[in-house]
């Protein structure tokens, strides 16, 4: 039986390396009989927490209307949860940070988010992989908070231009991360 998998993604651009590799991840996912749903965060709007902790007290993950409230119960009725993004200054997408961040709601509205599945798949410029990091370990310990088993991780360095993911095997790893699910 196939698995409920929410992906978010954390690029505006469409035609981008992290698309690319979310497109094939997807493509195999559904293939394998997994149900999608993917959530583009800089195609939404999504304003930073603000901490009040009046979660789920309008009914909604967030008291603040925005369209994490859209995202929060595919969130909650997945079995697995994969992040895409590339990375912007060494660290995670402002437009999928506001989605990382209003987890926070899941966890003070006493939801039982524990032992999900989670995955990354990531990208960067430059050729030095550790540059990965700055989204690698944030993803890493919000898994590990949250008792989320990570299934893996995709993490390709090198690449900026359309295109550029082509030149390696970053869409068949993307692939083959959906058959850990």
């Amino acid at each position: 039986m196939g698995k409920k998998i929410v992906v978010i993604t954390g690029s505006p651009r469409e035609k981008g390396n992290s698309f690319a590799m979310t497109q094939a991840f997807i493509r195999a996912a559904e293939a394998k009989g997994h149900q999608v749903t993917r959530f583009d965060a800089a195609k939404h709007h999504v304003e930073g927490c603000q901490a009040c902790e009046t979660c789920y007290k309008t009914g909604e993950a967030c008291s603040f209307p925005d369209d994490f409230n859209t995202i929060a119960p595919a969130i909650l009725a997945a079995d697995a949860i994969v992040f895409t993004m590339p990375v912007y200054w060494y660290s995670i997408p402002a437009q999928i940070k506001s989605v990382i961040d209003k987890l926070f709601s899941l966890v003070v509205g006493g939801k039982d988010i524990a032992g999900k599945e989670c995955g990354l798949i990531a990208c960067c410029e430059e050729e030095d992989i550790t540059v990965l990091d700055g989204v690698r370990v944030p993803i890493e310990r919000t898994a590990a908070l949250n008792k989320w088993k990570m299934v893996g991780e995709v993490l390709v360095p090198g690449v900026l231009n359309q295109g550029d993911i082509d030149k390696t095997d970053g869409c068949q790893r993307a692939a083959a991360l959906a058959e850990r699910f």
